[in-house]
């Protein structure tokens, strides 16, 4: 008796729906039923449909024509299939390059210390092209540090810093760069590489416009590729190009503030495009400065955020060797992100990024290469910390790589690329006669933007004596004289 009710409310809720769907249908625009209708048949097709069909059943024929006529012949043969299936080869996955292009499997062979001589095949060379500006790659008082951290927390972090991989002594990194870059704090990367191509993408997106230095360095072009904004390059330390570049984006902001305010569009789409300008403290392509002080001019007339890549001018510039800004003077709050390498002057592994907490701190979250990379390992942290030390603890390498650095750029400064500045990376141009000596770099038009000039990089280090400086100086104009 109990169920009674549930056997009489069952064929009473389906005549309900029923009637409230035959009503629907009758108060309905024809139109619309239509197009019901027609949707309901297409996902019918769909269900009973499969997307494709794989036949084995294909027979091998041979035609012949015969008095005017077609004729078939099936040769369906086991064996014939087998054959034409092991004959197949399949394409390259990727193309070989031209032979002319084809890269050397290995760069000279280094069995050594990276300091300011190496040997290579039980040679010794003076090593000028290490970018070991402070001579810390061989120092025994970091070895020491690095040897004492592998001993504590063993080889590597096994994990991204979200993820278990976060060790104290990340976090104490961390923590003496803000402290040495005088910010409020900085994140840690473990690829000097990934640093600059996460951080750009984590604050750039679709629908932004970048104003990028025509002579950024390759990681810096990957960061753009992956941010998937508008680049607008304007030409190398070219502060009227990058104005003139301003001036236009901001004809285009005002024209479609005004467009959306006349036609009484969605407001939010009336938003000002977001700018962002992404210069080198150093360019690594050219060797001379970013007119930091010009920039930031622009940066306030305009309302653009300021990214400074200081890959090269970290341990470099400045009396604390702290980068472009502390060689300008200018205080690192004017500038919204600074990012760098520590495998340059520090002679670890890894990058960094400084600035406004709430401004570096979006990174943990958004950076790729913080989020998806395993950690740096303890012991070259425990370097870096060691390092950052003895650049505190000893000023005296700062001002011996300048005088190294003037030397140097003094004595090539006629066949120097124009408006290069004197610092520790010098480029001197060649021409055609040297192409020789131009050939060992690769270029890759479908992954890089700008042409570099055609150069030979000189690294100085403050190891280097006035001595064997006069030495490269005397080489390289023998190599111009010949």
């Amino acid at each position: 008796m109990g169920d009674r009710p549930l056997y009489i409310a069952i064929p009473y809720l389906f005549f309900h729906l029923l009637r409230n769907i035959v009503n629907s249908i009758c108060s309905a625009p024809f139109y619309h039923v239509c197009v019901e209708v027609a949707l309901l048949i297409c996902i019918v097709w769909l269900v009973t449909h499969k997307a494709y069909v794989i036949s084995d059943s294909t027979d091998l024929t041979v035609t012949f024509f015969i008095n005017g006529n077609y004729y078939q012949l099936c040769a369906c043969i086991f064996e014939e299939k087998e054959e034409l299936i092991i004959e197949w080869k399949p394409d390259l996955l990727v193309p070989l390059p031209e032979q002319c292009h084809l890269p050397e499997p290995h760069g000279p062979m280094i069995d050594s210390g990276l300091g300011k001589y190496v040997t290579i095949d039980g040679k010794e060379y003076l090593n000028f092209a290490t970018q070991n500006f402070l001579g810390l790659a061989t120092d025994f008082k970091i070895q020491d540090s690095a040897i004492a951290a592998l001993h504590k927390y063993g080889v590597g972090a096994c994990g991204p810093r979200g993820f278990y991989g976060t060790i104290d002594i990340h976090l104490d990194l961390e923590e003496r760069l803000a402290e040495f870059m005088r910010c409020e704090e900085a994140v840690l990367y473990s690829y000097g590489f990934a640093t600059i191509s996460s951080a750009i993408p984590a604050y750039c997106k679709r629908g932004d416009v970048i104003f990028c230095d025509a002579g950024v360095n390759f990681a810096i072009q990957k960061g753009l590729q992956a941010s998937r904004s508008r680049v607008e390059f304007f030409e190398h330390n070219n502060t009227r190009d990058l104005e003139r570049l301003l001036k236009i984006q901001r004809r285009k902001d005002i024209l479609a503030c005004a467009v959306h305010s006349l036609c009484d569009w969605n407001p939010k789409k009336a938003r000002v495009t977001r700018r962002f300008i992404v210069v080198e403290g150093i360019y690594l392509y050219y060797g001379d400065i970013c007119p930091l002080v010009d920039l930031l001019k622009l940066k306030w007339k305009y309302k653009v955020r300021l990214f400074i890549d200081e890959s090269i001018s970290f341990g470099v510039l400045g009396a604390g060797g702290r980068g472009v800004t502390e060689h300008f003077g200018v205080d690192l709050d004017d500038v919204d992100m600074i990012s760098s390498t520590l495998e340059n002057a520090v002679s670890s592994i890894g990058g960094f990024t400084c600035g406004r907490s709430f401004v570096v701190d979006h990174q943990r979250l958004s950076g790729a290469g913080y989020c998806f990379s395993a950690s740096m390992p303890p012991l070259l942290a425990a370097a870096a910390i060691r390092s950052l030390d003895l650049m505190q603890d000893e000023p005296e390498r700062f001002q011996q790589l300048r005088k190294n650095s003037h030397q140097l750029f003094t004595a090539l400064k006629s066949r120097r690329p124009e408006g290069q500045s004197n610092f520790s990376l010098t480029h001197k141009a060649g021409g055609e006669e040297n192409g020789i000596l131009l050939t060992k770099l690769a270029f890759l038009p479908a992954r890089e933007f700008m042409d570099i000039v055609p150069s030979v990089k000189l690294a100085i280090s403050c190891e280097h004596t006035e001595e064997e400086i006069q030495r490269l100086i005397d080489l390289v104009k023998s190599v111009d004289n010949a």
